[in-house]
């Protein structure tokens, strides 16, 4: 039950604050107790469409502390949507 409410922090976070959450690929418990999580957005989605351009999808790590809430993000990297994810 801890995933799917870590997961659901994580949604509103981002739908909120950040931009639309397109999935989470990873959840991960850190040594300290706390949590990895990485997570894609769709960024700037109504511009994109605007212009018949495909989506770009941001990849962020995210980290939560043990009480579930974010503590810090960082995109690591952008991409277009139909793009390959070449991540190992």
């Amino acid at each position: 039950m801890e995933i799917k409410k870590i997961m659901g922090n994580t949604k509103e976070f981002f739908n909120e604050h950040v931009a639309p959450l397109h999935k989470i690929t990873a959840v991960e418990e850190t040594e300290d107790g706390g949590w990895k999580l990485i997570v894609e957005t769709v960024e700037e989605k109504e511009y994109m469409k605007k212009y018949a351009k495909d989506e770009m999808i941001g990849v962020y790590d995210v980290y939560l502390n043990k009480d579930v809430e974010i503590t810090s993000f960082k995109r690591r990297d952008i991409r277009y949507r139909s793009a390959i994810d070449l991540e190992s």
